[in-house]
């Protein structure tokens, strides 16, 4: 095996961090003096390219190691590829929505803070607590996934990685806030993807593969997952990037509607790129013989086994590759996290040393949960029931035309389609204690029945079920109300919202390059969303 020395790791591992940590703080020196808002966003600021290496740096990660391989042992090339497109192409619902919302609330830099001013406080706040939440597992899943590729990669402590980066991405991020991240996000992206190409090169010129091994493994063929997993995939992801807040800072952070289409555009066909030739090492691993040996191993660890065939050198190239990309999403996760918290908690009335204190405390319960090495695929397969269960209710509220839907139906919406599935699955298993289970999907999303199927169609359906439930309800007691009280029935009134004010100074107001006019900005805080 081509596994790099003890000193050689450690160099490596430790070389890199620091030079992260020195390209951060430098950065952040020389930002010391910036605002509070300049901390939690740079909404119109950023042309194409930059926001095209951000997107890639925070859609990646280095969990990509483990998801991706595993999908290819188990459905084959069918499987990759729909799992490889289903995670790059929702990135394009921002250049086509973030115009939208971006429209609607000019002074906002989170999905959340829209639903503020659409739906009202509670459901504002409900959003938020779904946001945070997905924001912590992604951090939790980062970590883990950081920790086990080290411990395999090396044969180190990845204890001790895991430290290091939460200390490296703290110090810069608590420095800089978001515009930071944007720079080294921008470094860290140029790079991963160099390392990618060069680590396919030299994997695809060490790797002999068995053609005995291509056609016994079936691996090219269809199978009942492969075409479930087109409907589950782009579902549970597409949903689920909602709720990360760093896509949406991104989003708002572009500086035209035409740099944010070209941005994710590319983004979306780099990231298709990346995915399906790291997941190909799946399939590599399986015709080289190496997965799923002797003992036969789990596919999730597919891509190590392949590793272990190559020379130290381009393991050495992996794990450059595996830091950069486990910092690179991390930091972006940490300063979305607290941006996200310091708008929607304490709408940003805080001080920005406690902002800076935030970013700070926030790292160790996610530091903590990460290093009992929970599943990666389990915690991302969490999340995504979550949001298919709250986003279709949710984006109802951007068509004017649906301006009678309020907060009430998006909360209970949201919350009726978890409930759906758990009663999917205790019809389906028999028993509700299974049922629960399905929630959690603890069996994991490749078993061979249709359970996952099953509850990722029960989300979204009984989301907008109870929500147009809610919506009867609410319509009917309103109703109700107003003939008993002898009062207007005002459900179906549109009402308008106070007139945009337009912010004077030069370097104040925004253009839209496109047409020449200032852009139009409401303060979010007059505007009063309804959630009855």
């Amino acid at each position: 095996m081509g596994q790099p020395s003890y000193q050689a790791s450690n160099a490596i591992i430790y070389l890199t961090y620091g030079a992260f940590l020195i390209t951060g703080v430098w950065i952040g020196w020389l930002w010391r003096g910036q605002s509070k808002s300049d901390f939690l966003a740079s909404n119109r600021t950023q042309k194409a390219l930059p926001l095209a290496l951000n997107f890639i740096a925070s859609a990646l990660g280095s969990g990509i190691l483990f998801t991706y391989p595993e999908i290819s042992t188990i459905a084959g090339v069918q499987g990759l590829v729909v799992y490889s497109l289903s995670s790059a192409l929702p990135l394009l619902i921002f250049g086509i929505l973030g115009p939208v919302i971006r429209r609607k609330c000019p002074e906002g830099f989170v999905l959340t803070e829209w639903t503020r001013q659409r739906y009202g406080v509670i459901a504002a706040l409900y959003l938020s607590i779904l946001t945070l939440i997905t924001l912590f597992l992604y951090m939790v899943a980062e970590l883990s996934a950081l920790q086990q590729i080290i411990n395999a990669l090396t044969g180190l402590n990845g204890l001790w990685a895991v430290i290091t980066e939460c200390i490296v991405t703290t110090i810069y991020t608590s420095l800089g806030g978001f515009r930071i991240s944007f720079v080294t996000d921008n470094i860290q992206g140029a790079m991963v993807v160099g390392l990618v190409i060069l680590a396919v090169i030299t994997v695809g010129v060490e790797t002999n593969v068995d053609k005995d091994l291509v056609h016994s493994t079936k691996l090219l063929g269809t199978s009942l997952l492969g075409w479930q997993l087109i409907y589950i995939l782009p579902v549970a992801i597409l949903t689920n990037d909602f709720f990360i807040s760093g896509f949406w800072m991104r989003t708002f952070a572009s500086k035209t509607d035409k740099d944010l289409i070209i941005g994710t555009s590319i983004a979306t066909a780099a990231i298709a790129v990346i995915l399906t030739l790291v997941g190909a090492s799946g399939l590599l691993a399986a015709w080289t013989g190496a997965w799923p040996g002797n003992p036969p191993q789990e596919g999730s660890i597919a891509f190590f086994l392949l590793l272990k065939q190559l020379p130290a050198w381009v393991v050495g190239i992996v794990i450059v590759m595996t830091v950069s990309l486990s910092t690179a999403a991390f930091d972006s996760l940490q300063s979305a996290m607290v941006s996200t918290g310091s708008n929607d908690l304490f709408r940003n009335e805080l001080n920005l040393w406690f902002i800076r204190l935030a970013v700070i405390l926030v790292i160790f319960p996610v530091a903590v949960v990460a290093l009992k090495s929970p599943s990666v695929l389990q915690i991302y397969l969490i999340s995504d029931l979550v949001s298919a269960s709250s986003i279709p209710v949710l984006v109802i509220g951007l068509s004017d035309k649906c301006f009678w839907w309020r907060g009430f139906e998006v909360v209970v919406g949201g919350l009726g389609g978890l409930l759906t599935v758990f009663v999917f699955g205790a019809i389906y298993y028999g028993n509700a204690r299974d049922g629960a289970h399905l929630m959690l999907l603890t069996e994991s999303l490749y078993v061979d029945d249709w359970s996952a199927f099953g509850a990722f169609v029960a989300a979204p359906i009984g989301g907008l079920l109870w929500g147009f439930g809610a919506f009867a309800l609410r319509i009917g007691t309103q109703w109700t109300l107003a003939k008993t009280r002898g009062r207007h029935f005002d459900a179906f009134d549109r009402t308008s919202p106070p007139a945009p004010i337009i912010i004077a100074g030069a370097h104040e107001r925004s253009y839209d390059e496109e047409d020449g006019e200032p852009v139009n900005r409401a303060k979010a805080s007059e505007l009063k969303g309804r959630f009855l």
